[in-house]
């Protein structure tokens, strides 16, 4: 069964949202504060966090950059494309809009939960590329790549996240403890590295820029 956090000082929508997700078979936890929620998350690790915005404290703005690890579907009234751009940027994996539709917050649970299953699978596949987790091996249109360990970190990131936009310092920060040595200024290095070998067996450019965010593997592939 699993876990979601629910992170909201409203006693309310907290009761409400537990009640919700226990009759849907979840495990749940809550939080009233941001610091509250950060002593909750050093004492357990949750599937999914539901986080507000609005707490006492340190705000949900404050407690998302120090989630690690962990999908978070952020709650808020703020519904301008300005905030959610940020958020999603800085860590989010989604953005729901209150008020909400209970039914479309469970549907947007159930896609996160799926996206951490397939995260966590040992082979990853995006288009021709193949990419086992345990083995360390890659290969496109079954031929095998030799990545180094940096460039590998990076591609399994991107394929953890494949509709995703990853931002620089988001690659940085997830790839530091395999990868000390990368900095900003040769992750570009490296992604042009990732294509210039993937290019010997396919002319297809599975890796794109977001100019001025990041990376993100290619819808055009």
């Amino acid at each position: 069964m699993k876990t979601i956090a629910i992170i909201d000082d409203d006693i309310y929508i907290n009761a409400m949202l537990t009640e919700l997700l226990e009759k849907n078979n979840y495990k749940t936890l809550s939080a009233f504060s941001g610091t509250e929620a950060l002593y909750m998350l050093s004492e357990n690790s949750p599937d999914l966090i539901l986080l507000d915005l609005m707490l006492p404290g340190l705000s949900g703005e404050k407690v998302l950059p120090k989630i690690r690890d962990i999908p978070v579907i952020v709650m808020s009234a703020k519904a301008d494309v300005h905030s959610k751009v940020k958020l999603l940027l800085d860590g989010a994996s989604d953005y729901i809009t209150k008020p909400f539709d209970t039914a479309e917050l469970l549907a947007r649970i159930a896609v996160q939960l799926r996206k951490v299953s397939v995260a966590n699978s040992k082979t990853l596949e995006f288009s021709d590329i193949i990419l086992n987790t345990e083995t360390h091996e890659v290969t496109v249109k079954n031929s095998p790549v030799r990545l180094t360990k940096t460039e590998f970190a990076i591609l399994k990131l991107l394929m953890q996240n494949p509709s995703q936009v990853i931002t620089k310092s988001t690659i940085l920060d997830r790839i530091s403890l395999d990868t000390p040595d990368c900095m900003e200024s040769s992750l570009k290095v490296h992604i042009s590295n990732i294509r210039r070998k993937f290019r010997e067996y396919s002319e297809t450019d599975y890796i794109e820029a977001v100019w001025g965010i990041g990376f993100k593997m290619s819808e055009k592939s």
